[in-house]
């Protein structure tokens, strides 16, 4: 019997251990979820940033979420492509030009978590082979692949203009495919897995503060 499993690893830094390094997110705060602004094949899927966000609006204690479009359509034409910052260091330039801070104010942006990451194929091989007639047909071998999703959250704190900490998420599972006249595909879906995990630590990050 085969079936696809996933090993994780949440890891979490704050940038200023010797200080209390973040508030506790209140009630009328909002956060929005950014992925990184480049145009390569390693960019971020937008998939993982729009699972991010959905998993921290829902739960217990929901986060008010504000959406990347939204945002990037509010804040106008500062995050568009060519003038976005490619990570958080180079917010504070941004910040410092007349009336941007007072925008991000009045949209209630709190805490800005830019994704950084991708799901990659390892390795992959078996066999399988199908055959199909008159009276029938069927495959008959197993394949196999292996992936790996890793992503990297930096939290961004607009309030005092400072990264927070960052949190990483590593998946990795392998995906069967055996067949005995029918093929039975058993995915490991890391990225869904690593997307859980994240969340899960920043919504701690965000809400027990210290």
């Amino acid at each position: 019997m085969l079936s696809a499993c996933v090993s994780s690893q949440i890891e979490e830094f704050r940038h200023d251990a010797n200080e209390r390094s973040i508030e506790a997110i209140q009630e009328f705060e909002a956060v929005v979820v950014l992925t990184r602004r480049t145009h390569t094949a390693q960019e971020t899927e937008k998939s993982f940033t729009e699972c991010v966000s959905r998993k921290l609006q829902s739960g217990k204690k929901p986060f008010r979420i504000t959406k990347q479009a939204q945002f990037v359509d509010l804040m106008f034409p500062y995050f568009e492509p060519r003038l976005a910052p490619n990570n958080p260091y180079e917010m504070p330039a941004l910040l410092a030009k007349p009336g941007v801070l007072d925008r991000i104010n009045d949209i209630g942006v709190r805490y800005v978590i830019w994704i950084d990451g991708s799901t990659e194929t390892l390795d992959q091989g078996g066999t399988m082979t199908c055959a199909f007639g008159a009276a029938g047909g069927g495959c008959l071998g197993i394949t196999w692949r292996e992936k790996e999703s890793s992503y990297e959250a930096s939290i961004w704190d607009l309030k005092r203009q400072q990264v927070a900490g960052t949190i990483s998420a590593d998946a990795k599972g392998t995906s069967y495919m055996p067949a005995l006249v029918i093929p039975i595909p058993m995915i490991a879906r890391t990225a869904k897995v690593a997307c859980n995990g994240l969340a899960n630590q920043i919504h701690s990050f965000l809400t027990e503060g210290g």
